[in-house]
C-alpha cells in the first residue's frame, strides 16, 4: 500500500490534482458546517432528529445526500440536488429535442458549453424555488418550536410575510449551491474523479461516525438487556456490506468482449494479417452508478417539494405515498434506475461512430457485415447486458432497504451499510481508482496491482 501511495506522489501533476481535490472538498465540508443567518442550528438540528424519529422519510434521505447540512440549516443545504436535477431534465431534453441532437453531433464542443450554460441556469433557478420552500418550512415550523428563528428577522414584515428572513434564506442557500456546483465543475476539470459524485460521496461518508454511533447505542452493551440491535441482525448487515460491495464491484467492471479480426492489407510490397487478439469491451453497467444519483434526486424533489408545501393538500398525499422505504417508493426507484440505465446509455454509447471506425481500420466482426449490420448487432448486443446490468443495479439499490425493513432495522444503519449510499461510495471510489490509475500508466507506472516503479 506504500509502494502505491508513493507512485502516486511521485507524479507532480497528479499530486497537484489530488491536493487540489482535497482541498475543494474540505471547502465543502467547512461550509456544510455555517448555518445561514438568523438560523440557530442546534435547536434547528434537535428538532430534526426529533422530527424523524427512527422512521425513514425524504428529509433524512435529503440529509444524508448533503452531508449532514440539511439538518443544521447550514448554506449548503440544499446540496447538488438541484444541479443534479437540472441535468437530468437537460438530458431529457437533448434526447427528445432532434435540433439539439444535430447541433452536438456538428459542434460538439460548442453544443457542451451550451448544455452546461443551461444547466448552470436551471440550477440556479432550482435552487430559488426550493430555497423559498426552505424558508417557508423554516417559518411553519419555528412557530410550534420558538428559537430556531431569530426573532428580530422575523419582526420584520410586508403583507403578514417575514421577507427579511426570505431574502436572507434565499440569497444564502441559492449562493450555496452556486458555490458547489462550481466546485465540482473545478474538481471534474482541474481535479481528480467527477466532482458532483466526489461532493455526494463525501456527504454520505460524513454520516459515517453517526451511524457507529447509532449501532453502538442500539446494540445496548452497557445494559443487560437486549437492545434494539440484535448481535445476530448486525451479522446480515455486515453480510449485506460484503455482498453489495462486491456486487457493485462486478457490475461495473464486468464487460462483454466482441472479438474482432483484421482484414489483410498491404505494407509496401507484402501483404499482411493482424496478429494477436483484439475485441471491443461492452461494459454490463455502461452508466456505471449515474442511474442510482439521478433516480435518487429525481425522487427526493418532488417529495421533499410536496412536504415543505405541507400535508394538508393533495401534494402531501402524494408524498406520503413515496417516502423512503414504503412500497410505492421502491417500486418507482426501480423503474427509474432501468430507465436511467437505458437512457444514459443510448445517449453516451455509439454504435455508428465504433461501427465507422472499424471500417475505416479494416476490422470487423467475425460472421457480421461490416457498416450497418455490425452497428446493429452492436446496438442488439448492448442492448442485452444493459437489461442484465440495469436489474442487477436496482436488487443491489433495494434489496438491503427492504432486508432491513423485515428485520425492523434503523433505516440509517441499513441505508447506509447497504443499497443506494453504498452503491454511490463504491462506485465513486472505482471511477476515482480508474482515473488515478490512467495517470500511472500514461506516466509508464505499472498501476495499482503490481509494485512498479518508473521505466
Amino acid at each position: 500500500m506504500y509502494d502505491v501511495v508513493q507512485r502516486v506522489f511521485q507524479i507532480s501533476e497528479l499530486r497537484a490534482k489530488i491536493f487540489f481535490t482535497l482541498l475543494l472538498l474540505a471547502v465543502y465540508r467547512i461550509g456544510g458546517f455555517v448555518p445561514v443567518p438568523g438560523i440557530n442550528s442546534e435547536i434547528a438540528l434537535s428538532y430534526f432528529r426529533q422530527a424523524t424519529g427512527g422512521g425513514q422519510n425524504i428529509f433524512q434521505l435529503v440529509d444524508i445526500f448533503s452531508g449532514g447540512a440539511f439538518s443544521h440549516m447550514t448554506v449548503f443545504a440544499l446540496g447538488v440536488v438541484p444541479y443534479i436535477s437540472a441535468s437530468i431534465i437537460l438530458q431529457l431534453l437533448v434526447a427528445l429535442i432532434p435540433s439539439l441532437q444535430r447541433e452536438i453531433r456538428e459542434n460538439a464542443e460548442y453544443g457542451r458549453r451550451k448544455i452546461n450554460r443551461w444547466t448552470r441556469i436551471g440550477t440556479l433557478f432550482l435552487s430559488f424555488i426550493q430555497s423559498a420552500l426552505f424558508a417557508k418550512y423554516a417559518v411553519q415550523i419555528n412557530l410550534s418550536n420558538p428559537g430556531i428563528i431569530s426573532p428580530d428577522l422575523l419582526q420584520v414584515t410586508l403583507f403578514g410575510t417575514p421577507w427579511l428572513f426570505y431574502l436572507i434564506v434565499i440569497t444564502t442557500m441559492t449562493t450555496g449551491t452556486v458555490l458547489l456546483m462550481w466546485i465540482g465543475e473545478q474538481i471534474t476539470e482541474r481535479g481528480i474523479g467527477n466532482g458532483m459524485s466526489l461532493i455526494i460521496a463525501i456527504g454520505i461518508l460524513s454520516q459515517l461516525p453517526s451511524t457507529i454511533g447509532l449501532i453502538i447505542q442500539q446494540l445496548s452493551l452497557d445494559s443487560p438487556e437486549a437492545g434494539q440491535l440484535s448481535f445476530f441482525s448486525l451479522l446480515i448487515l455486515f453480510c449485506l456490506f460484503v455482498a453489495v460491495t462486491v456486487g457493485t464491484i462486478f457490475i461495473i467492471q464486468g464487460q462483454r468482449r466482441i472479438p474482432l479480426q483484421y482484414a489483410r492489407r498491404m505494407v509496401g510490397s507484402r501483404e499482411v494479417q493482424s496478429v494477436g487478439t483484439s475485441y471491443i469491451p461492452l461494459k454490463v453497467n455502461y452508466a456505471g452508478v449515474i442511474p442510482v444519483i439521478f433516480a435518487s434526486s429525481l425522487l427526493m424533489f418532488p417529495a421533499t417539494l410536496a412536504q415543505f408545501l405541507g400535508l394538508g393538500n393533495w401534494l402531501g398525499t402524494v408524498a406520503s405515498w413515496f417516502s423512503p422505504g414504503s412500497t410505492p417508493y421502491l417500486v418507482a426507484y426501480v423503474l427509474l434506475i432501468i430507465f436511467f440505465t437505458y437512457f444514459w446509455t443510448a445517449t453516451q454509447f455509439r454504435p455508428d461512430q465504433i461501427a465507422s471506425d472499424m471500417k475505416k481500420n479494416g476490422a470487423f466482426i467475425p460472421g457480421v457485415r461490416q457498416g450497418k449490420h455490425t452497428q446493429e448487432y452492436l446496438e442488439a448486443s448492448m442492448t442485452s447486458i444493459t437489461l442484465i446490468g440495469a436489474l442487477s443495479l436496482a436488487a443491489l439499490a433495494v434489496f438491503p432497504t427492504i432486508i432491513g425493513r423485515l428485520m425492523n432495522v434503523s433505516s440509517s444503519i441499513s441505508y447506509f451499510f447497504g443499497g443506494t449510499a453504498l452503491l454511490i461510495l463504491v462506485g465513486v471510489v472505482l471511477d476515482t481508482m480508474k482515473q488515478v490509475e490512467s495517470h500511472l500508466l500514461m506516466k509508464r507506472y505499472e498501476g495499482f496491482m503490481k509494485r512498479g516503479r518508473a521505466k
